[in-house]
């Protein structure tokens, strides 16, 4: 988004709340913001600040990927992605699929360590990749398929070897190394290979004694020098987890455009909101589905918006008798929609908030030389109310800007205005007959 569009919204918005889903900025403004705003997490507009990169090695079958499953798990944030170091396996040639047995898969030149540190940098450069998917039966890789991940504010890097090659290792910003008892590795990694990879014991323990064991010993554990953290137990250490979990929630933080402008508030992302966002961006759902699950979404947009309005406390006499001590929801309080697109957001207002009026704002696009006020309808005491500005999708913020300046005209404290929004973009199609 352009940094003087930005600066105009939220300037305008220095008292309004604005409620939405996720926006990002490098811009600063002028002055600082007194204004809360609400974005639901998810945006098309692309993180301003490099990814935090953690790598998490340790000996084969020592609970990384149960550690990273747990931290991703606890983090309940699409803004972390995992990248297996499995997945870079250099497919075996026929002669070494001959003598598979005399093959060290566990050796620094089993992977294409120069395919693994491309992706990687092109992931923390916010560009996305395809990981290759590799077939530990055949002991190759599926030649058409392949795992698309895009870039995200947190990227979990997890393997055996992921220490060991320092151009790979100084693009991490955290390194953790999961140690766990020979012994239970040995026994993970035959009930693995036995049951997941179709191998028997024999040849799991052969492996282990020619080949696993030796690596660990050079490769592997000369690499944990280089861990920041160290988990004993590996996925049983719930307090080191916990701890690590601690430590990113701190680095991701609240979203960049909440600590530039303090009157933004973003809704933390649950499983259930990015599962709403897949579907709606399916280019494959049916009309009703888009329509059901848009309103969903939107729902949670106003009723996060409606958590902002001032409360008085109040006390009421329950049906057994008791006295219960709750709070009494604002009275003055309307929704104003953007014509045409602010509509869409009416019906969850209603559903919310019976009987809430609700105005109209219609700005016109003409030419090249911004917005013209073409339409308002409003009610008559709206300077008395507080007031829900309803705009699903913000582009330039040309619009918002001038519905804001629109309400301040008519008395309204900007700090009684909070803005809605649901989509944030940082491009504005106007001439895009797609949209």
């Amino acid at each position: 988004m352009p940094k003087k569009s930005m600066d105009d919204v939220m300037q305008a918005a220095s008292g309004p709340h604005f409620s939405g889903l996720r926006l990002s900025s490098s811009s600063t403004p002028s002055s600082p913001s007194s204004a809360k705003s609400i974005l639901p997490e998810d945006s098309s507009l692309e993180s301003l600040k490099q990814p935090f990169v953690i790598g998490v090695s340790g000996g084969t079958a020592s609970g990384k990927t149960t550690v990273c499953d747990m931290i991703i798990q606890q983090l309940h944030d699409h803004r972390v992605v995992l990248v297996n170091q499995d997945s870079f396996y250099r497919g075996l040639t026929a002669k070494e699929s001959e003598h598979v047995n005399d093959y060290n898969f566990d050796h620094p030149d089993a992977f294409d360590t120069e395919q693994l540190l491309e992706c990687m940098v092109q992931l923390k450069n916010g560009l996305s990749v395809n990981v290759p998917i590799y077939d530990f039966k055949k002991h190759r890789r599926c030649s058409e398929s392949f795992r698309k991940v895009n870039a995200s504010d947190v990227i979990i890097l997890e393997g055996i070897l992921v220490f060991h090659d320092s151009q790979v290792r100084n693009l991490m910003d955290m390194r953790i190394f999961v140690d766990t008892d020979a012994d239970i590795r040995l026994a993970r990694r035959i009930r693995r290979d036995t049951i997941e990879r179709g191998r028997d014991v024999i040849s799991v323990l052969e492996q282990y004694g020619k080949f696993v064991k030796p690596a660990f010993d050079d490769f592997v554990l000369p690499s944990k020098k280089y861990a920041d953290v160290i988990i004993p137990r590996g996925g049983e250490n719930h307090v080191a987890i916990d701890l690590i979990v601690q430590h990113i929630r701190t680095k991701l933080g609240q979203h960049d455009l909440c600590k530039i402008y303090p009157n933004v508030n973003v809704i933390q992302s649950t499983f259930q909101i990015r599962g709403m966002h897949t579907l709606i961006r399916d280019r494959d759902i049916t009309t009703p589905d888009f329509v059901f699950y848009s309103d969903r979404l939107i729902r949670l947009v106003v009723e996060h918006g409606l958590g902002h309005l001032p409360f008085t406390e109040k006390q009421i006499i329950t049906p057994t008798g008791s006295v219960y001590t709750g709070v009494d929801f604002c009275k003055k309080l309307c929704g104003v929609s953007i014509i045409r697109s602010g509509e869409s957001m009416e019906n969850a207002l209603r559903a919310c908030c019976k009987g809430i009026k609700i105005g109209k704002i219609l700005i016109h696009r003409e030419g090249d030389n911004g917005k013209q006020l073409v339409y308002q309808k409003l009610p008559n005491d709206i300077s008395e109310r507080h007031v829900l500005l309803l705009d699903p999708v913000l582009a330039t913020g040309k619009s918002a800007n001038q519905a804001i300046q629109l309400l301040i005209q008519k008395g309204v404290p900007q700090s009684r205005i909070i803005f809605l929004n649901l989509i944030s973009e940082s491009v504005a199609y106007a001439n895009d007959s797609r949209r």
